[in-house]
């Protein structure tokens, strides 16, 4: 028998009522309501306080898009829903689509596709000022996620032969990547770098981890400001895929010019391959920077290796940070 023709466009033109539909369970709480039981649609109607046909019709269609599971009249999480929306999973991001999702955001991407197509870049974030609660936002819903990949580029900061004792984190945002290393290394001084309010979350996060008396803030562009010289070790994370080529080119000098010699500087991007169409997550990033930054991309590793060494750095390496699609890049000195 002859598979059926699936037709992607239908789907595709309607994929923003999977964004609505998320945004709603999210907002009701309903996969943290659910949690380990098998819920039925009466009992969930008391959990939440929603409309039982509004509930029904909600639930059915995350069941559809696979992020409920029905039994008969009641429902249940599946593997990814436990994991990534039940608010007492340790690795659950539901808060991050309040930044991805949010009104700004979306505004962005859908007021008018074909023109940042045609320009070649939006206006975007970058018209957001920097005292904008957005950014507030986005350092501390990245925070879930942001956790376990800032201890993995910790542990191969300790991999290094020599300690590092000062380190400077760039677009420090949420501030854990500079804070997993300060841990590992206690005599290390770390000095973070953002807008003034998203550095109260970095203070908060350094004073629940310990090491709020080896932190100094630096607010500011890290563009402009002069974040001072002689570090061991430089942190980029999530932040070159704002900016053109050239301007990472620039940045990059100035991180070259501000290392002891033999100090290290790594960053974190999603990097897709050469091909630039996979893997699906690091591929389709690029799609995201072309809605909401004047220049950014989504680097290939000849990319940011050619990057690195128009800077003045010997070359840059990428390795995985495996489970995330995120790419751990060192700029070789």
């Amino acid at each position: 028998m002859t598979a059926p023709f699936i037709n992607p466009v239908f789907d595709i033109a309607l994929s923003y009522q999977k964004t609505a539909a998320l945004i709603a369970a999210l907002k009701l709480d309903i996969f943290t309501k659910i949690g380990g039981d098998n819920v039925s649609l009466d009992d969930l109607q008391v959990r939440t306080g929603a409309s039982q046909r509004g509930l029904r019709i909600l639930c059915d269609y995350l069941t559809v898009i696979g992020l409920l599971q029905k039994n008969e009249t009641s429902y249940s999480l599946p593997y990814a829903s436990r994991n990534f929306l039940d608010k007492s999973s340790p690795l659950a991001m539901g808060a991050f689509v309040d930044f991805a999702a949010a009104q700004e955001t979306i505004e962005l991407v859908f007021r008018d596709p074909a023109s940042y197509v045609m320009r070649g870049g939006s206006e975007g974030l970058a018209l957001m000022s920097p005292d904008h609660p957005i950014w507030v936002r986005y350092a501390r819903t990245t925070m879930s996620f942001a956790g376990a990949k800032a201890k993995r580029v910790a542990k191969f900061v300790e991999s290094f032969s020599e300690p590092v004792y000062t380190v400077l984190d760039i677009s420090a945002g949420h501030g854990l990547y500079g804070i997993e290393v300060a841990k590992a290394f206690p005599d290390a001084l770390l000095t973070a770098i953002d807008w003034a309010p998203v550095l109260e979350v970095t203070k908060e996060n350094a004073q629940a981890a310990g090491v709020s008396d080896r932190l100094r803030t630096i607010a500011g562009s890290a563009m402009e400001q002069d974040w001072g010289s002689d570090y061991d070790l430089i942190l980029l994370p999530n932040f070159l895929h704002h900016f053109s080529f050239e301007t990472c080119t620039t940045l990059l000098r100035k991180i070259k010019a501000s290392l002891i010699p033999g100090g290290r500087a790594i960053g974190v991007e999603f990097v897709p391959n050469e091909d630039r169409i996979s893997p699906p997550m690091p591929a389709s990033f690029a799609f995201w920077m072309l809605a909401t930054t004047p220049e950014g991309d989504a680097y290939t590793t000849s990319d940011l290796d050619k990057m690195a060494r128009d800077a003045g750095f010997a070359g840059a390496t990428t390795r995985p940070l495996a489970p995330d699609p995120d790419s751990l890049i060192i700029f070789e000195t």
